[in-house]
């Protein structure tokens, strides 16, 4: 009795935290992709130079595994074939297990995105919380024999509609945008209030003398003790933004950016923008409208300026142009390209280029 009972509380626990995080990364399975791309590079480079080619397919591997996670969530809380998810379950989270101790030893990722950008974990707090689902998923297939029989009829059609719904869920948000936007960047955000502290911060100064470690508020005057390290006391102060620049040869144009009225077109990268006629041609559209007008519409994009000059040439486009970073390019829109409207740094709207809003709308997004 006490072992059904527990392995009920695991199975609650471990497919509830499967279906959650599942539907979280379902949202944005683009970011999802820049994280395993980020894995990908780093074990080609450390482990074998057999990972390099998945980086070309990160976006396929982020789906099946997004998808995954929710179909076998449901599997292990409804039942149905539960043993076959629980075999299937440890395999993943041994894979990502190892995924998140490499990366807290070598400080290698420092953002796992086991729950997308909705809730950030440190590599440890990762590697901790893999270990305790491992502990449960372990308790599950040792104890299998106490197990539902799978044969859940519900549970059948449970689990197929869910993987069906994930599945559609995860295309749409990569044909478009994340259904939520939890990102730093998100509509509503004023940029340049948020790449300031928000408040002045703090710090501690841990002190050695005589053998002995001694921590100031302020730093000593005392010559005699030696200097280890300087804590920040208050890290929730940080500013939220803390990467966000755009620049060109001639300097940094960051504050003008987020002053007046602003169309940023975005790209982490010209050479894989994917652009049909008649996306351009809505694009093209839109920078006429705004010609003449107090709203300024610029081209900004993780690429040389040779890159920029030759593609705003060959489409006939009239932009100014600047550099930013492509992690940052990446975090801002999930798109190549993308829009996005400021107005004194505040973000108004962002949108796919498949979903270019017409001259009309975008002109009634900024204030009169």
């Amino acid at each position: 009795m006490i072992v059904k009972t527990l392995l009920y509380v695991a199975r609650l626990l471990v497919g509830g935290l499967f279906v959650f995080s599942g539907l979280i990364k379902v949202n944005d399975p683009v970011g999802t992709s820049i994280k395993m791309q980020e894995y990908f590079d780093v074990f080609a480079s450390d482990i074998s130079p057999l990972f390099e080619p998945l980086k070309s397919i990160s976006l396929l591997v982020a789906v099946v595994l997004v998808v995954l996670e929710v179909a076998l969530g449901i599997m292990v809380l409804t039942g149905w074939k539960i043993k076959t998810g629980v075999y299937l379950l440890l395999a993943m989270i041994l894979f990502f297990t190892f995924l998140t101790f490499y990366s807290a030893y070598f400080d290698k990722v420092t953002d796992c995105g086991c729950f997308g950008d909705a809730i950030k974990l440190t590599p440890w707090e990762s590697f901790y919380k893999d270990l305790v689902l491992l502990g449960l998923i372990l308790f599950m297939a040792i104890f299998r024999k106490h197990l539902p029989d799978g044969s859940s009829t519900a549970g059948k059609w449970m689990t197929v509609g869910s993987l069906i719904i994930s599945l559609l869920l995860a295309i749409v948000a990569i044909r478009n945008l994340p259904f939520i936007d939890f990102r730093a960047f998100k509509e509503g955000v004023n940029i340049s209030s948020a790449i300031q502290p928000s408040a002045n911060l703090e710090y501690r100064y841990v002190m050695q003398k005589d053998g002995e470690t001694v921590t100031f508020d302020q730093y000593p005057s005392d010559e005699s003790y030696e200097f280890v390290e300087m804590q920040l006391k208050n890290p929730e102060a940080l500013p939220k933004i803390s990467d966000f620049a755009i620049w060109n040869d001639q300097g940094d144009h960051t504050e003008e950016i987020l002053s007046g009225k602003k169309v940023l077109l975005l790209s982490h990268q010209i050479s894989k923008m994917d652009l049909s006629i008649s996306h351009m041609e809505q694009i093209s559209a839109l920078i006429n409208a705004f010609q003449g007008t107090d709203v300024r519409m610029v081209l900004v994009a993780a690429s040389s300026e040779a890159e920029m000059e030759t593609f705003l040439a060959e489409n006939g486009l009239k932009l100014g142009y600047y550099m930013a970073d492509a992690t940052v390019v990446k975090t801002i829109i999930r798109s190549n390209p993308g829009l996005v409207f400021l107005e004194d740094g505040t973000v108004l709207g962002k949108y796919h280029f498949r979903n270019t809003p017409a001259p009309e709308v975008a002109k009634n997004l900024f204030s009169p």
